[in-house]
């Protein structure tokens, strides 16, 4: 005798060896013995053998029409013998009582299981949205099918086009945008972003990086609500300065002046003001809110996305011609030693004299220019409005200050690589396009205005981030134990000594209308200056406060993220100088070795790249290269060794440059600035800052 019965959800047919009330051993054709339990057994029969039950059963199953059999089925709960019976004949068949049992348990739309060989059949409803669904299934395979085929044949579908940076970086593995992709790129054994470009989807290299960037970042996109910039209530003393900025032409986010008293009388009195966006803005209020959720002004050449709305910015920049409201730090030193006597803050209203623009005035304002009086240029006038003498003084103090801190640091600041500029023709600061002429200039680091600005806002840094330590203020510092390699910069809340600038704390604070820590720092500068001792009580962050930790975490993140795409985008564009100016082969010098070859960094352009096939170079080597073809989307260029142009031992060790954070300074991607131009004061302080930004 031969049963049909059913197991682990597949149906079995085999010979009885012996049955028992509650179970029989069943032989399959295979050999295989099984214990099968009688509640499973569903049918008996002596013939045919199983085999052939199985085959004739099966295919009688597949001319069954689901519609007619669901319209036969008894409305209550039945067995599969009696569809046979409804569907077939009043005495079916041995194959067609198995057909019928295939038939129902194949189809859980139109029926559902009640038991071993029981079921019952849906209602009219629910079979009708069973049916639109798998209707609607059976239609996206087959749009996913479609979409796949035009992908492999070099078009792309408009719907993937448009969830391109989703499928690539954020897929949702059940979209069939998604689906579409990898069946695409298993088809046509091509990884999916080289699948995608071939296809169409990436019309423009560059508009590929920005919107991958807006994804990531500004999902929402850059624009800001509508925003009133609240007047500033307090009753500010003008201050008896004439201060001046000192920043590139293309900022608009002035926040730091300086200003120069009692020259010649023995004692000067140095003022480092800065805008005050924290005494009218507040915090949880709709623009702070606003500045938390970007943290930084995103640079990158020829365009930047501001912290804040424009119409903000213009309401508390430092703009010449006008008395505007500041924090200001009155340093008073000892004019022949230099030596700092004592320390102010003041809220005050400043007048500003004029703006200096460093790109405009850097081939003046000289080493020689500032030290000889007898030295003058020709036709390279400085404005009227700012003396020559203050200028003197303020390098001559900023080369002390930078002195001091040297010996802090126990070795001196070694900045021996320029830095470049970037500038996109015709631009105007609109929104680039990706196929704009770029030029690309050198600027050196350390250039006398740079190094004014940059003195004056870590002493102001310094002495801010101190003396709200002294007060129990919690602020916002960035440390470093030591300089030893590998010792990063940290944030954190308390004033710890920040090793590679060589100061006991440093608390970013002069660039709040462009870096949210430093808008928070000012409120509790704000608050110290206010409330003296009893600041800690009075200061919106109370010590231990869980916001501040959440804003540096949120700041660190983004920091990175606006970090890396300034690097990636100064990278593009210097590929795209590439091309533009036909440069072929250049001049690099070896400083790192990698698996296969070298990493070179070119001596005229902000450039690294790698030259395989090369090894045992000394750091410092200088090599003639060919450069392979460009990669607009991996940002990707090679080069090959043409010739060397030293001997082994005369190549010099081209020492890094000291970044004073105690970054890595063999970042692929050359120097770049973040939420600062040189001129806002912190380039030497921190190795993201070290070069101007656009």
């Amino acid at each position: 005798m031969f049963v049909l019965f059913e197991e682990a959800g597949k149906f079995l047919a085999g010979r009885v060896l012996s049955e028992a009330e509650a179970s029989a051993q069943v032989e399959l054709d295979s050999g295989k013995r099984l214990k099968v339990k009688s509640a499973n057994l569903l049918l008996k029969f002596d013939k045919p053998a199983p085999a052939e039950l199985m085959r004739q059963a099966q295919a009688l199953s597949q001319s069954i029409e689901l519609d007619l059999a669901w319209e036969f089925a008894p409305a209550d709960e039945f067995g599969f013998a009696d569809l046979a019976r409804e569907y077939f004949s009043a005495n079916p068949s041995l194959e067609q009582q198995a057909a019928a049992l295939f038939c129902l348990y194949e189809a859980p739309h139109y029926f559902r299981r009640a038991g071993k060989g029981r079921f019952k059949k849906a209602s009219a409803e629910i079979l009708q949205q069973a049916l639109a669904g798998i209707e609607k299934k059976k239609q996206l395979l087959q749009q996913i099918a479609d979409w796949a085929r035009d992908l492999g044949e070099g078009r792309c579908p408009e719907p993937i086009r448009e969830q391109l940076f989703k499928i690539l970086f954020k897929p949702d593995k059940n979209a069939p945008e998604y689906k579409a992709v990898v069946e695409a790129s298993r088809a046509t054994h091509k990884p999916p972003l080289d699948l995608l470009q071939q296809a169409g989807a990436i019309a423009s290299p560059y508009q590929f990086h920005w919107k991958r960037f807006l994804f990531d970042n500004f999902p929402k996109g850059t624009g800001f609500p509508a925003l009133t910039a609240p007047t500033i209530q307090d009753e500010l003393p003008l201050a008896s300065v004439q201060a001046f900025s000192i920043d590139d032409s293309a900022t608009t986010e002035i926040d730091d002046a300086l200003s120069v008293q009692g020259l010649g009388t023995g004692t000067v009195v140095l003022g480092i003001h800065i805008a005050a966006p924290g005494l009218a803005v507040l915090p949880g209020s709709p623009i702070d809110l606003a500045g938390r959720s970007r943290l930084s002004t995103v640079y990158m050449p020829g365009y930047k996305v501001t912290m804040l709305p424009d119409a903000v910015v213009q309401s508390y920049t430092l703009q010449e011609g006008q008395n505007c409201p500041a924090v200001s730090l009155y340093v008073t030193l000892d004019e022949a030693t230099l030596q700092i006597q004592s320390t102010q803050t003041r809220l005050e209203r400043v007048p500003i004299a004029v703006n200096l623009r460093h790109d405009q005035l850097d081939a003046v304002v000289t080493p020689e220019w500032l030290e000889n009086p007898a030295f003058e240029h020709v036709d390279t006038p400085l404005p009227a409005r700012i003396e020559r003498t203050e200028l003197s003084f303020l390098f001559r103090l900023a080369k002390h200050l930078k002195a001091q801190r040297e010996v802090v640091r126990g070795k001196p600041e070694n900045f021996n690589r320029p830095d470049y500029n970037f500038k996109l023709v015709g631009n105007a600061g609109a929104e680039p396009q990706g196929n704009e002429q770029v030029q690309i200039s050198v600027r050196a680091r350390g250039a006398p205005l740079d190094l004014i600005v940059a003195e004056a806002m870590i002493l102001a840094n310094s002495t801010w981030g101190q003396w709200m330590a002294e007060l129990g203020v919690p602020g916002i510092y960035r440390s470093q134990a030591s300089m030893a390699p590998g010792v990063k910069v940290r944030m954190g809340t308390k004033a710890l000594p920040h090793a590679g600038i060589g100061v006991p704390s440093y608390a970013w604070s002069s660039s709040p209308l462009r870096r949210y820590t430093d808008l928070v720092n000012q409120w509790q500068i704000i608050a110290c200056a206010r409330h003296g001792k009893t600041a800690a009580l009075a200061a919106p962050f109370k010590p231990k406060d869980t916001e501040l930790f959440a804003i540096i975490s949120a700041f660190d993140a983004a920091y990175s993220a606006y970090n890396g795409y300034q690097q990636g985008m100064e990278r593009f564009w210097t590929l795209k100088y590439l091309q533009q100016q036909g440069i072929t082969e250049l001049v690099a010098s070896v400083f790192k070795d990698i698996p296969g070859g070298v990493l070179v960094r070119a001596e005229e352009l902000p450039l690294v790249l790698p030259v395989m096939g090369v090894s045992g170079l000394p750091r410092g080597a200088r090599l003639r290269v060919k450069l392979g073809a460009v990669d607009e989307i991996t940002l990707d260029i090679h080069g090959t060794l043409l010739e060397r142009l030293d001997q082994d031992d005369a190549a010099t060790v081209d020492a890094p440059a000291q970044e004073l954070d105690g970054e890595d300074d063999d970042a692929p991607v050359g120097p770049i600035a973040i939420a600062m131009d040189t001129s806002e004061g912190d380039p030497v302080a921190d190795p993201a800052a070290a070069t101007a930004a656009p």
